[in-house]
């Protein structure tokens, strides 16, 4: 396969090394993109090693920047940038000590445990506003029904025009109720 197979000729020697590593290291599909992302990670690193060596030159008072200034460089983002997993023997102890606690036992049965319905958000819960009648077509309609007398109202106990205050505050009855799965009859 030449470069003018795979449309190569164009690009840069850096991503055509980058394309090559790929390819040793048996990856064969990828997004296009990736090649400049690792371009990208590429300089970076780079830029920042040149850096941190160019500090250590300066600090000590050479005239360019030597092998052992990169060495140097290089150490100090191995020891600082990437972090070493612990030791396999410190892991297996760890793995030992949590693995020594049994497991919490089920207290439900088989199959997936659900919270009961009045602790869950989806639980039929409604609330219904009912207005009240304003007792003028109240008693229209008892009239009509031919019965006279309102059982609600009661003579004795309140004058004509505490009832009427009362009409006037209490338009509406909020009711509440969960719904299941039964009706009433």
């Amino acid at each position: 396969m030449g470069d003018k197979e795979n449309g190569d000729e164009d690009l840069p020697r850096d991503a055509k090394i980058i394309k090559t590593l790929l390819k040793s290291m048996g990856v064969s599909e990828y997004e296009p993109h990736v090649i400049h992302q690792f371009l990208e990670l590429w300089y970076r690193y780079v830029v920042d090693v040149l850096t941190d060596a160019q500090v250590y030159l300066e600090h000590a008072s050479k005239p360019a920047i030597d092998p052992d200034d990169i060495k140097l460089a290089i150490q100090t983002k191995v020891n600082f940038g990437f972090s070493q997993p612990p030791p396999r023997e410190v892991l297996l102890e760890l793995a030992r000590n949590r693995n020594k606690m049994p497991l919490p036992k089920s207290i439900t049965g088989p199959g997936i445990p659900f919270p009961p319905d009045e602790d869950t958000l989806i639980s039929p819960n409604y609330q219904l506003a009912i207005p009240r009648r304003p007792q003028a077509q109240a008693d229209e309609e008892m009239e009509e029904d031919g019965d006279m007398v309102d059982p609600n109202q009661n003579s004795n106990l309140n004058p004509p025009q505490e009832q009427k205050t009362d009409q006037q505050q209490n338009t509406s009855q909020r009711v509440s109720f969960p719904l299941t799965g039964k009706r009433p009859r």
